[in-house]
């Protein structure tokens, strides 16, 4: 893309332009969707849990370069993780896979993390 340059770190360009696991489950063990009320940016994650460990987790983003490829990478992290792993992913991480962030643009970072807590929290009780 164009005019995205220096701005952007290449791994966060490749989730962004490549983006892995998007889309919803359907029939998921939890879902969740949250929004910056600043800048109106968008993330949704729906998962799919077995045994303790996530098998299958997808999301959708509506929203800055950033946010898109926070999720995207986010997602990526946790596949095949357990639950009780998945909840010490910390936004510095998130944001070191995808070789930074700008100042500006921060709120990604943390945006993705409040999506993985809500929908961890969330999750149904399997028989």
């Amino acid at each position: 893309m164009a005019g995205m340059g220096p701005m952007y770190s290449a791994q966060l360009l490749d989730y962004f332009q490549n983006p892995r696991n998007v889309g919803d489950i359907e029939n998921p063990d939890g879902r969740a969707q949250v929004e910056n009320p600043v800048c109106g940016d968008v993330l949704r994650l729906t998962i799919r849990v077995s045994e303790g460990k996530i098998v299958d987790i997808r999301f959708k983003a509506r929203g800055c370069v950033p946010s898109m490829a926070c999720g995207s990478a986010l997602t990526e992290m946790v596949l095949g993780q357990t639950i009780a792993e998945a909840r010490r992913l910390r936004r510095e991480q998130l944001v070191e896979r995808v070789g930074g962030l700008p100042v500006a643009s921060g709120h990604a970072g943390h945006l993705a993390i409040d999506a993985l807590r809500s929908v961890l929290d969330g999750l149904k009780s399997k028989p």
